[in-house]
């Protein structure tokens, strides 16, 4: 039997746990044999002392055995690739990404996840779309990803059974902006999931997780090395989240942002992160191609229609419809003005999620529904002149009470200034 006192002891007073040591304390923790107010308390320890990195494979690894795997590149013959993001405002890019890469003849398999607070999740996006079915059989998955080119799903409830644990857990004990958790909570479902190659997308900044970029770096070399330590190709982009991803926040307002994306209508910094996170996992495929060649594919899926086409097939394949008329919209909408002439000199990121959130796209409690239809456009990016009275963003709500509220929220979010600021880039770096 596992002691797990003396396990939190040890790592409390600066210890060192084995391999062994912490793959038991986990298998006992999903088998229940250790209950909820001991694994807080090693969380506790851990937020505080740290994981070396040997400890930190061993978790990961540890966390990866508590449920079942998939081999999806072995399953379908191909090298298969996906997408992850920390979470941000208004980030939709796996709704672009994946379809861009299937039609360049990579297959694209994904488990995702829901929002929570302020940052949006691809499925909740997804089921804007009447009849779409995020709930796949692992069999239904591979069979699609080896028909279709790609699928997007939420994750198997036998998937990483240790993370939902551990996550919600940690969720409510403070405990979750630990670098070591991060990192093993995210790898250990990329790797359970089945992809080859992985491209992580770090957010970095105000509606970030990782607020600097000294902090996203060390969260992306430790990702880098736990991805390659199981035999997986990772790259990572560090991004700029000082302002929400593009112009749209909330889910069919997204989700009408991708499908322009894919027709090449597309925000300009959206799509310079949507053609960068492609030429990497192009040039991961089994294509052998270069970055370089991976993104002019990509910008000619986009050009030439074959993405979108890519896109219907796949919505279709997962039962839902994928035209833009059936999408909700909400039944009113205001404007935010400027006050004065002047530049935009930043957008609080956080801000405008917030807004979105009371808006109703986003959820505060896994419990809570989302109204797919309400969000929040932000037409006026950073570095745009303005004019006095001139439309900074629009407010989609089901009231006007609501969006008068919100419209309030999003001025304050916007500064205005004399002069423009210094251009900040999309792409802050990129780790591989």
């Amino acid at each position: 039997m596992i002691r797990a006192a003396e396990l939190i002891q040890r790592k409390r007073d600066g210890g060192e746990l084995t391999a062994d040591e912490l793959r038991e304390l986990v298998l006992a923790y999903v088998r229940g044999d250790v209950p909820d107010y001991q694994m807080a308390a090693f969380c506790m320890a851990v937020y505080f002392r740290g994981l070396n990195a040997a400890e930190t494979f061993a978790l990961t690894d540890a966390m990866i055995r508590s449920g079942e795997t998939i081999e999806l590149g072995r399953a379908i013959g191909r090298k298969v690739v996906d997408k992850h993001s920390t979470g941000g405002v208004g980030d939709k890019t796996s709704l672009v990404v994946g379809p861009i890469v299937a039609a360049c003849g990579v297959p694209f398999g994904k488990m995702s996840g829901r929002g929570l607070g302020h940052t949006g999740g691809t499925l909740d996006k997804l089921e804007s779309i009447p009849g779409f079915r995020v709930e796949l059989t692992t069999d239904e998955f591979i069979r699609q990803v080896r028909e279709i080119g790609l699928a997007i799903i939420g994750q198997s409830a036998d998937l990483v059974p240790a993370d939902k644990l551990l996550y919600s857990l940690r969720d409510v004990t403070a405990t979750v902006d630990n670098i070591s958790l991060i990192a093993a909570s995210i790898i250990s479902k990329k790797i359970a999931a089945g992809a080859d190659a992985i491209v992580l997308d770090v957010k970095v900044g105000d509606g970030a997780f990782m607020k600097t970029i000294e902090d996203a770096r060390e969260l992306a070399e430790l990702m880098l090395e736990l991805g390659r330590h199981a035999g997986r190709e990772v790259a990572c982009v560090l991004t700029d989240m000082d302002q929400p991803l593009g112009h749209a926040v909330g889910n069919t307002l997204e989700l009408r942002e991708a499908i322009a994306t894919l027709r090449g209508e597309g925000p300009p910094d959206f799509t310079e992160l949507v053609l960068s996170a492609c030429a990497h996992l192009l040039a991961f495929s089994d294509l052998g191609v270069t970055e370089q060649e991976g993104r002019e594919r990509a910008a000619a899926a986009v050009r030439e229609g074959s993405a979108l086409e890519m896109y219907e097939r796949w919505i279709a394949a997962q039962g839902g419809d994928p035209s833009e008329d059936v999408l909700p919209t909400a039944p009113v909408v205001q404007t935010v003005t400027a006050e004065r002439d002047g530049f935009v000199a930043s957008i609080g990121a956080v801000a405008v999620g917030m807004a979105a959130l009371q808006l109703g796209a986003g959820r505060q409690t896994k419990a809570e529904a989302i109204d797919h239809a309400v969000g929040i456009l932000c037409l006026a990016k950073r570095g745009d002149q303005v004019a006095a009275g001139e439309t900074l963003a629009e407010v989609h709500a089901r009231t006007e009470e609501a969006a008068q509220q919100a419209c309030a929220d999003v001025r304050a979010a916007y500064e205005l200034a004399d002069r423009a600021p210094n251009p900040r880039p999309i792409i802050l770096e990129t780790i591989a």
